[in-house]
């Protein structure tokens, strides 16, 4: 989001604040790093990439089918109104779920991992676990948002990082991250919670961060692996080997965090495949192209990735283009 003469950035704001047609891929030409930097992952084979199947669900979220089985990630759907945009945000917003919209884009889900409880990455879970008994992986503070909600706790399966869940097939590493922050070092709503609000949520506002998370994901048949972010901020000595294949890394809007991208990309060893995410309008419908959010650095951030990783492959999605598990778009 542009920064408004009248209101601040959406990283201000966050502080303590049908398938389409194949996403573009930047064509970026590889440039000399100062240092000669860490080889990148190994790519994944052909078969292994043809064996999952990523969907970009607009901010954070992602849809990853393998096998016929379905995890999502941070999967915020419906998009409604905040004043985020147009320099008139109003923390009382009523939180909204299009349940029609929801299930046109979310299959059958055995899984729903959660970076944070912020709106733009929750206010959607609630409906989905309750209609589909998807288990939900994700922090304390996200527990007790959902049980407030009416979400079974047995569906829940409360994480703080550093755990490594089997779930029949599918791996899911869970790491310790940080959120987003702005040019003042602050972010929106913060804090966490220790038991269930007095009331089930209603506002933006309600939903606290309660503390942040990464996840690496790995299909166990084929060995493939995505490494998910849902904040533009790393704990990179709790990300330190993880070496994914294709790196889902949020865009920043300011430079508070102290070499995000260099830090980030050489705990993980340089993947082969970078894709930009949390940089776009997530007020705008998903039935059309995404839309910039002006106050991301997107462009900085992807120059960044360009030198520091010259081997990596930048990859920016597209909303609901399906794409092979290297982010190549299937026809």
């Amino acid at each position: 989001m542009a920064v408004m003469s009248n209101g601040p950035d959406r990283r201000t704001l966050l502080r303590g604040a049908a398938f389409g047609a194949a996403a573009p891929l930047l064509p970026l030409a590889g440039t000399a790093a100062a240092a000669t930097p860490a080889a990148p992952a190994a790519p994944a084979s052909a078969a292994a990439a043809a064996a999952v199947s990523l969907r970009w669900l607009g901010t954070a979220g992602w849809r990853i089918d393998v096998d016929g089985r379905t995890v999502l990630f941070d999967p915020f759907l419906t998009r409604f109104r905040t004043g985020l945009f147009d320099g008139a945000f109003d923390p009382a917003t009523r939180l909204v779920t299009d349940p029609d919209l929801v299930r046109e884009h979310i299959g059958a889900p055995e899984l729903v991992l959660v970076s944070h409880s912020h709106w733009d990455h929750l206010s959607d879970v609630p409906y989905i676990a309750k209609s589909t008994g998807a288990r939900v992986v994700g922090t304390e503070t996200t527990f007790h948002l959902l049980t407030a909600w009416g979400v079974d706790p047995g569906q829940i399966c409360v994480v703080k990082g550093g755990e490594v869940l089997d779930f029949d097939g599918v791996t899911v590493e869970v790491v310790s991250s940080l959120h987003s922050r702005n040019a003042k070092r602050s972010y929106f709503a913060p804090g966490t919670l220790n038991a269930p609000p007095r009331k089930a949520p209603r506002t933006i506002a309600d939903l606290v961060e309660g503390d942040t998370l990464a996840f690496q994901v790995t299909a166990q048949d084929s060995g493939l692996s995505a490494f998910l972010t849902g904040a533009s901020d790393v704990a990179d000595r709790a990300v330190q080997g993880l070496r994914p294949d294709v790196a889902m890394m949020a865009v920043p809007s300011s430079t508070a965090t102290h070499q995000y991208v260099p830090r980030l990309l050489g705990a993980l060893g340089n993947p082969g495949v970078v894709v930009p995410v949390h940089w776009d309008n997530f007020e705008r419908p998903l039935s059309e192209p995404p839309s910039r959010d002006p106050s991301t650095t997107l462009d900085a951030f992807t120059a960044e990735v360009q030198r520091v990783s010259p081997a990596s492959r930048i990859a920016l999605p597209d909303y609901r283009t399906t794409y092979g598990g290297d982010m190549r778009p299937r026809a």
